[in-house]
């Protein structure tokens, strides 16, 4: 199983440590393709005043440091077309974010990268229009490709998963990844924040798991409610605990 997790955003070494630390005694228990998460820059906070993180050149010393001291793969995503001559020195795996799923000429420099590609589905995308994305990656050189369902805009600062998706974007020839933290985001719900529903996140990680997704992405920080960014929809230590296993049955049962 794929899995990407992490911090939502960098804050700093230390809470990306403790974070490492958990996540390695957690999942050497499974057989399970790791990668570790978390972001230099949010370039699309609800707010200005909104912690975006420390950058991109302090935020990929961290992130390197964190690969040589745990031995993680790195997922990290990118905003820019500029950005992925550094990126792709560090990571392991370039993320497109959901807001940026068509932009053709950050699709194709990532894709040109010759990293794996992770692809987040916008909110505004039916499954079956990342059959184009897939064609702009493809075409540009990319080899490994993974898409991440996040969930689909459902009216205003609300979001809804279809559980349909799962089974369409796989018939592409991509692998499948499901994004349970960011699938229960309400999206602008505090104003000048996101909110969010984590006590969902349980329900909708099972049900993803009985449709044989092939991996999840989560949010993991070690105090969701004092986190600088997602906090309401992050899992703490033992609510990511406690579902990993849980899905981790479910698949075996499968």
């Amino acid at each position: 199983m794929i899995l990407f997790a992490g911090p939502c955003v960098i804050e700093s070494y230390e809470v990306l440590k403790e974070t490492s630390i958990f996540l390695k005694k957690v999942i050497e228990k499974y057989d399970i393709e790791f990668y570790f998460k978390s972001s230099y820059d949010k370039a699309n906070r609800s707010s200005i005043d909104s912690f975006r993180g420390p950058g991109i050149h302090e935020g990929l010393d961290i992130l390197r440091k964190i690969k040589e001291d745990f031995g993680f793969g790195i997922i990290t995503d990118v905003h820019q077309v500029g950005d992925v001559a550094l990126v792709k020195e560090v990571v392991d795996v370039i993320q497109v974010p959901a807001f940026l799923s068509r932009q053709t000429d950050l699709l194709e420099e990532v894709a040109k990268s010759g990293k794996i590609v992770n692809v987040k589905k916008g909110q505004f995308l039916a499954p079956w229009d990342m059959g184009n994305v897939k064609e702009k990656l493809k075409l540009s050189g990319a080899k490994r490709i993974i898409f991440t369902e996040r969930g689909a805009s459902f009216g205003y600062n609300n979001l809804v998963v279809d559980f349909r998706s799962f089974p369409i974007m796989r018939s592409l020839g991509v692998e499948v990844v499901f994004d349970a933290t960011h699938s229960l985001q309400l999206p602008g719900g505090k104003g000048k924040s996101s909110d969010g529903q984590r006590g969902m996140i349980p329900y909708l990680a099972r049900a993803a798991a009985a449709c044989g997704v092939d991996g999840f992405f989560f949010e993991v920080h070690p105090d969701p409610d004092s986190a600088l960014c997602d906090g309401p929809n992050m899992v703490d230590f033992k609510m990511f605990e406690e579902i990993l296993d849980k899905i981790m049955k479910i698949r075996a049962i499968l």
